[in-house]
């Protein structure tokens, strides 16, 4: 083939491999989860770009069960903590126990220690447990006395919250919502989706096992690399700076929103949807980003960092209208 040199095809033929490997993880979860495609999807979007994510969603929708079909699909290890009123920080990272009979203190190593840390409900713990993880998610290390200790890699946080329940919850700091790359709202199944639940879980356990591990964690570096190169032309990295900035000076970008967001997107946002178009493109099979990508991911990446005003809520409307707004007001390349 003139013109298509060895590397091209070696690129080409690694960029298969490896997406016939995040289609395999995605069904894989699907075995466990009948539907709830948008959420398996994402959930291996953060694995393989290395982000948090958080879900939300009223009980009983998979959330939890989702996160523990991805994280017995992997080769890695997993620890679950249950959020509660009387947590505290040292049941996250751990803390020094004084041994009498040697007269030294000894480093006890919390639950984060972990490739996946599930955190199930986070806003039923204060503030003060929820700080504990600032440090995790953003630098990868914990400090426990005098000594910082790294965490394992990959390292992920995987959320879950309930919107619902007001009495015995900690909404979570702007700050720390900040930290998760993604926000996904799962939804209720479809009427056919819970047929098949009820067919399902007359024949087996639904918490049962996967049939085994998919991939290593030597093969999600793998995929984190094979991402990284996907390709993200100069007009599609100016097309999210100026989504962004929109949220920020909507006046600027000819958007009638005045008044109407509290708070625009932060610098992360435009690392989150640079980081998720990529492996939105990824997952469809591409080498490249084109804009429907990057709108494809922009509600996960934004809707937690885009605050209505007052007036916005006063007029109904909420982050994601606004979003909308955005999307549909800023220039496509």
């Amino acid at each position: 083939m003139s013109g298509y040199s060895s590397n091209e095809a070696s690129a080409t033929r690694e960029l298969e491999l490896a997406h016939k490997l995040a289609t395999r993880l995605v069904d894989a979860i699907g075995e466990r989860v009948i539907g709830q495609e948008h959420l398996r999807k994402r959930l291996v979007q953060a694995l393989i770009t290395g982000g948090h994510i958080l879900l939300e969603g009223v009980p009983g929708l998979g959330k939890t069960l989702s996160i523990h079909a991805l994280a017995d699909c992997v080769e890695g290890s997993f620890s679950r903590i249950q959020f509660t009123p009387d947590l505290l920080p040292a049941d996250l990272v751990g803390t020094e126990i004084y041994r009498p009979q040697d007269a030294r203190f000894e480093i006890r190593k919390g639950p984060v220690f972990a490739n996946f840390v599930l955190a199930d409900e986070i806003n039923r713990a204060p503030a003060k447990v929820q700080s504990a993880l600032l440090e995790t998610m953003q630098e990868r290390k914990v400090t426990i006395g005098r000594e910082t200790h790294e965490l394992p890699a990959p390292f992920l946080v995987l959320a879950t919250q309930n919107p619902i329940d007001q009495e015995g919850t900690y909404p979570l700091p702007e700050a720390q919502v900040d930290r998760f790359m993604l926000k996904v709202n799962v939804s209720y199944p479809s009427p056919e989706e819970e047929r098949k639940m009820l067919d399902r879980v007359t024949l087996e356990n639904p918490y049962q096992k996967t049939s085994g591990k998919i991939c290593t964690l030597q093969d999600v570096e793998a995929l984190q690399k094979v991402v990284s190169n996907v390709y993200v032309d100069a007009k599609i990295r100016k097309y999210i700076v100026d989504l962004v900035n929109a949220t920020r000076y909507p006046e600027k970008a000819g958007l009638k929103l005045k008044g109407l967001i509290e708070l625009g997107a932060s610098p992360r946002s435009t690392l989150a949807l640079f980081y998720l178009s990529r492996a939105e493109a990824f997952l469809k099979g591409e080498a490249f980003v084109v804009p429907q990508n990057v709108k494809d991911v922009a509600f996960d990446a934004l809707r937690h960092r885009v605050l209505p005003s007052y007036e916005a809520e006063a007029k109904g409307l909420g982050s994601e209208e606004l979003i909308r707004e955005v999307l549909s007001g800023v220039e496509v390349p």
